[in-house]
């Protein structure tokens, strides 16, 4: 007997809610299925694909966010302990680096368990999440990784809040 009894319930698709946002905010995106959406965001340092994947079988709905950064095997390391960094400030969501292929995402999930569907502003919100530590992270990926520099000196720079306009 399993420990959690999953919903067996006719729901609405949770991704049928993010691609109503997609298509309100006249954002690309492609259905690859039932299970998955991506859309295309520009953002300010870089365009970001989001990809929403329905996990029927946990009953949550995750949340894929990757930009144009290629990191080289030579500075890995140095991308991974800027990620622990920044995780350790992060409420939700967290940064990863898949190792297979060099990039960076962010990622994070909204669980649904018992049959709940998703209401438009939980998927907004998981959405702005992850557009929002990417804006906010990416220039410190960008020092680590073309620059050359140290985890925590990129992230600090990156960080550093100016006041006024010049």
């Amino acid at each position: 007997m399993a420990l959690t009894g999953l919903s067996e319930e006719s729901r609405i698709n949770p991704l049928d809610v993010v691609e109503r946002i997609a298509a309100i905010n006249d954002w690309s995106f492609e259905r690859a299925g039932d299970d998955e959406i991506t859309i295309l965001v520009g953002g300010r340092w870089s365009d970001y694909q989001v990809s929403f994947t329905w996990m029927n079988d946990i009953e949550a709905l995750h949340l894929a966010c990757a930009f144009d950064l290629k990191v080289p095997e030579r500075r890995r390391p140095e991308v991974q302990q800027l990620i622990a960094l920044i995780n350790e400030q992060l409420w939700v969501g967290h940064f990863d680096l898949w190792t297979q292929d060099g990039m960076v995402m962010f990622r994070h999930a909204l669980v649904l368990s018992g049959g709940l569907e998703p209401s438009s502003m939980q998927c907004q919100s998981l959405l702005s999440t992850a557009l929002e530590g990417c804006e906010g992270y990416f220039p410190a990926f960008q020092f680590v990784v073309w620059a050359g520099k140290p985890a925590r000196e990129a992230l600090d720079a990156a960080m550093f809040e100016t006041a006024g306009q010049a």
